[in-house]
């Protein structure tokens, strides 16, 4: 019951939320727009899909995981848990991928 009641307060707490958003964008745009650009009110059912159209075109696709308090300490750690041969592998592998000492870098021209 305690699970329920939970899922059914996060979802109110959602639908607020989302409903306080779309009266924000409404007054915000029929505040200025009208005003700025000689455009027209709109309500707030436009206002939600004004919101929605933002979201599919401007968003990132998928779910990005960053660290928040990333300083490179991870990659530090990795490196140094690393033999000379795994070390020498990865470089080898990352000289492949990004063409490091390719023969174009390596040629000289010639007369």
């Amino acid at each position: 019951m305690k699970r329920g009641s939970w899922i059914l307060k996060m979802v109110l707490l959602g639908a607020i939320a989302l409903g306080v958003l779309g009266l924000l964008t409404q007054l915000l745009w029929n505040w200025l727009v009208p005003i700025l650009f000689g455009g027209t009110m709109i309500t707030i059912w436009q206002a939600l899909g004004l919101l929605l159209l933002s979201k599919i075109l401007l968003w990132p696709i998928g779910k990005r995981h960053y660290r928040s308090s990333y300083n490179g300490s991870y990659w530090r750690e990795r490196w140094g848990g690393m033999t000379e041969e795994e070390k020498t592998q990865f470089r080898n592998k990352m000289k492949e991928k990004c063409r490091w000492g390719s023969s174009f870098q390596q040629t000289k021209p010639t007369d």
